[in-house]
């Protein structure tokens, strides 16, 4: 059904492989658009319980294909309305958790993908990589946001304006990435192995541990016991919580549905 990416749903997780290899995976309008299509449906399919998200070839992605940008003659601005915050958004607002598996070079605004993700596997030969600065930009698609939250100013601000290139162990010792691995193969199967974890976790438990902790930066502590409250009653209501509650009084490994 789509022509610049594969989707494929297994065992409750949705693998999400962007696929130009030949331009190293750089986003053009029909990308962008398919990915903002294929993000809708694990809101929507309660079958979907976790997403990965990788590239095919030899990168991840490489960021804008400069070559497609000005197709429609939008702005700035307005490319960036219409293709890439969209897609930001409905990664970072998904209640589900979502995966990256970084196959190779993450640049750009292909970074930006990678940054609003929940967890990042990397392969040792992946680089990491804020460009904008060598053409005269500045840093798009929520890196702005999500990268100083991760690693902090300082060295958030040396990356983009020195547009330093992070090795993958790098990255892991920044905290960008939460695992690195040696092959592309140990990479796939890495992946899957963190995914079924999440996958048979309590679904909207997990929804709601990612908005706390995006809404945690921007609140103050009255406001989170608040909303912690909110959210912990509405989870205290879901059949995953008795199901816990089950499994703990009869020693055994919780099974949940993710309901």
């Amino acid at each position: 059904m789509y022509k610049t990416i594969l989707s494929e749903s297994s065992e409750g997780i949705l693998t999400i492989t962007l696929n130009r290899p030949d331009v190293y995976n750089a986003f053009n309008v029909e990308m962008l658009m398919e990915l903002q299509d294929a993000f809708t449906q694990p809101a929507e399919d309660e079958s979907v319980r976790c997403v990965v998200l990788t590239g095919s070839g030899k990168a991840f992605c490489s960021g804008q294909d400069l070559k497609d940008f000005n197709d429609k003659k939008l702005t700035f601005k307005e490319a960036l309305e219409q293709r890439y915050n969209p897609l930001i958004k409905k990664i970072s607002y998904l209640p589900k958790p979502v995966i990256c598996a970084i196959n190779g070079v993450a640049a750009g605004a292909g970074l930006s993908l990678a940054l609003a993700c929940d967890y990042r596997i990397a392969v040792e030969s992946a680089t990491l990589i804020e460009v904008f600065i060598n053409v005269g930009l500045v840093p798009d698609s929520g890196s702005s946001f999500f990268l100083p939250r991760i690693i902090g100013y300082a060295r958030a601000f040396e990356m983009c304006v020195n547009a330093d290139k992070v090795t993958a162990h790098e990255a892991k010792k920044l905290g960008l990435v939460n695992k690195v691995v040696s092959t592309q193969a140990m990479l796939e199967k890495g992946s899957r192995i963190v995914a079924t974890g999440f996958a048979a976790k309590p679904t909207a438990a997990v929804g709601m541990i990612k908005n706390l902790m995006r809404k945690s930066f921007d609140s103050d502590l009255e406001g989170i016991l608040s909303l912690e409250a909110e959210f912990q009653q509405k989870a205290g209501k879901t059949d995953d919580f008795k199901e816990g509650i089950s499994a703990f009084l009869e020693k055994r490994k919780s099974q949940f549905k993710g309901k």
